[in-house]
């Protein structure tokens, strides 16, 4: 059964391995051409891995969906608005992006067995309070936006805890990937660092959106199976 879970998620895996060795190679299609196809790859697996099921998790599945788009805008910022500075657009669809999945892990929508946030979970207030103090000085007019970008940021990281080991794993993913690229774009940084970016990046997503359709499933089961016993 998780052989078969895997299917939709192929293509997501294949572009995103893709990505990362062009990006290694320094080769031209390592860049958008590759970048863009990601998120699209991704929602197409959300999509795909749900699609059988009655009734459809759509307020979930919209959430998802809403972030991943944003992630989408996010990671091509700089080819979308290229009369703009690339990374306040970031900034600001990547927090659309991480408000979308702090609503669904926060809202759990058709989800009966969410967890509570475990108290370790605290450590991610401890992680923005250390990277602002260390990148903050360095940020500039961005401060402010960043500050906030990492409250939201922190936000997800948390709040994925309630949705089981694999989605908690995938949001700290997505945040040690942002807060790598904090510190390459604020702070001098050896070049090997921006080799894990992407790869974290890709992770981070990948897991926290299998995770959720693993729990969605589960839970669309569930009550399939009690409707049916009550029957």
């Amino acid at each position: 059964m998780r052989a078969k879970a895997l299917i939709p998620f192929i293509p997501y895996i294949a572009v995103s391995v893709i990505h990362v060795v062009l990006g290694l190679m320094d080769h031209p299609l390592g860049g958008f051409a590759t970048k863009q196809l990601l998120m699209a790859a991704l929602a197409l697996a959300a999509v795909w891995a749900t699609w059988d099921l009655r009734p459809w998790p759509r307020p979930a599945m919209g959430l998802v969906l809403i972030a991943l788009a944003g992630s989408w805008i996010g990671d091509g910022a700089g080819l979308l608005f290229p009369g703009l500075p690339t990374l306040p657009m970031m900034i600001l669809f990547f927090g659309v992006a991480h408000l979308a999945y702090i609503a669904l892990f926060w809202k759990a929508p058709g989800i009966a067995d969410a967890r509570r946030v475990p108290r370790w979970a605290a450590v991610y207030v401890i992680w923005w309070v250390v990277t602002l103090a260390i990148v903050g000085p360095h940020a500039g007019a961005l401060l402010i936006p960043l500050a906030l970008y990492g409250i939201v940021l922190g936000g997800t990281a948390a709040l994925s805890t309630r949705f089981g080991r694999l989605v908690a794993c995938g949001g700290a993913f997505f945040l040690f990937s942002d807060t790598l690229i904090a510190f390459r774009e604020f702070m001098e940084v050896p070049g090997w660092i921006d080799d894990f970016v992407m790869p974290t990046y890709e992770l981070g997503q990948g897991l926290i959106v299998f995770g959720a359709v693993a729990v969605l499933r589960r839970n669309v089961g569930a009550a399939s199976d009690a409707a049916a016993s009550d029957a």
